[in-house]
């Protein structure tokens, strides 16, 4: 309890505090910060830098976590269970490897990649000159998120393919049925509260991942600034602790609200 208290309660309630005052890192509102009610919040959900901040987020999310890294690693768990040994080996430990480094070596890399002279990527599809981060940003970011979480969905969905019963698919298989009929009426009827529960978990971890900011920095201009990279900017870069604060508790209520939508569905899912 007092590990609780001091990491989680202590934190959350000095947040909630901040986020009523202009509180600031220098100036006369460092030193005496002023109470300013909901301001913060009124001047949050009135900005047009928040609102951008938002809907690039949602893109960001939709993008990398649910069409891209669930998509993928899913693909991959499938694929894996019929793979031979060695196959399976040597695949699972290079998806496991983008997502076990450390996230500066991850975006050096794809700063390498994309680099617009002697990028690797330009070398491959020839088109020399083409500067991906500031062309294709949000598309960069979500190829670089996919790249580094879908290990992630990979070892949910393996566990999720264990528990399907050996014994349908042999009988689907048995009866003529292909893959996209085993799918849609063995494996998914079988798995759709642990698609759910990855669905949960991959959409809060990507609406609150802050490492595209070593990639572009959050830039060019603000196309790449996902909400963590705009709290990042108000709290540290301008000072504005305050309205970083009300921000961030603005980004945790969103949270919430999707864990309790999801949590819904799933309840609902169980019952029928």
């Amino acid at each position: 309890m007092v590990l609780i208290g001091v990491f989680l309660v202590f934190p959350a309630l000095w947040t909630l505090y901040l986020g009523v005052t202009n509180w600031r890192l220098t100036g006369l509102a460092a030193a005496e910060p002023e109470f300013v009610g909901l301001d913060n919040y009124i001047d949050a959900l009135t900005d047009d830098r928040f609102l951008g901040s938002l809907s690039r987020t949602f893109v960001f999310v939709i993008g990398s976590a649910l069409a891209g890294q669930m998509v993928l690693g899913f693909t991959i768990a499938w694929l894996m269970r019929s793979a031979g040994k060695t196959m399976r080996g040597v695949v699972e430990t290079l998806v496991l490897l983008a997502w076990i480094l450390p996230a500066s070596v991850i975006a050096w890399l794809w700063l390498v990649l994309l680099d617009r002279r002697d990028g690797t990527l330009n070398m491959i599809l020839g088109t020399e000159g083409t500067a991906w981060l500031l062309e294709y940003p949000m598309q960069s970011i979500i190829a670089f998120n996919i790249f580094n979480g879908t290990a992630f969905s990979m070892l949910l969905f393996s566990s999720a393919l264990a528990s399907v019963p050996p014994s349908q698919l042999e009988t689907a298989r048995m009866s003529g049925a292909r893959t996209l009929a085993i799918l849609r009426d063995v494996v998914f009827p079988n798995i759709r509260g642990h698609i759910l529960t990855v669905m949960l978990l991959v959409t809060l971890w990507t609406f609150n991942v802050f490492t595209p900011f070593l990639l572009t920095g959050g830039g060019p201009g603000q196309e790449t600034e996902i909400f963590p990279v705009l709290i990042y900017r108000l709290a540290l870069q301008t000072g504005e602790l305050g309205r970083g604060a009300a921000f961030s508790l603005i980004m945790i209520v969103i949270n919430l609200v999707i864990a309790l939508i999801y949590l819904r569905v799933l309840r609902e899912r169980r019952h029928t």
